[in-house]
């Protein structure tokens, strides 16, 4: 059973309903705020990161809201070690972070029974400050960054 929103204001944990993990429990400290919406997605403001698996390098960044709305990423320096957008002032002063206390992830797009020719978003990384559970979708010059980045190569 969902707990309602006064039930949830005295505990620490919220139920949430997925379609991929069924109802989970989620820490409210743990919930995060997009300080704007991801691109075609503008009711979904509030995430949480869920692993994928105990060694695995994917998470999921799952909507509060929304229980189809999911998307796997990963830490952009996982795949790309020096791949290091500048942030913006005005991003840097509404995550409340520093040049350096932030996490950037990269939502990955995975073909269905294709995982070879998974790709990665440079163009629109979601920058996160987990101190603060602040985030956003930067979206940087296409000019210079690829939306599908091959993740792997024919040499892997």
């Amino acid at each position: 059973m969902i707990a309602t929103a006064e039930e949830q204001i005295d505990t620490p944990f919220i139920t949430i309903q997925t379609s991929r993990f069924g109802d989970i429990e989620v820490e409210q400290d743990k919930i995060i705020t997009m300080i704007s919406p991801f691109l075609g997605f503008p009711d979904d403001r509030q995430f949480i990161i869920r692993p994928h698996g105990k060694d695995s390098p994917f998470m999921w960044f799952q909507s509060i809201n929304s229980p189809t709305l999911a998307f796997v990423v990963i830490r952009a320096t996982t795949i790309i070690p020096d791949y290091k957008p500048a942030l913006p002032k005005n991003i840097r002063e509404d995550l409340k972070c520093t040049k350096t206390n932030h996490d950037t992830l990269l939502v990955l797009t995975i073909p269905k029974n294709k995982p070879e020719k998974m790709t990665a978003n440079l163009l629109g990384p979601v920058v996160l400050n987990p101190e603060q559970n602040l985030s956003c979708q930067l979206l940087l010059d296409p000019g210079k960054f690829d939306p599908c980045w091959p993740v792997f190569t024919k040499d892997e």
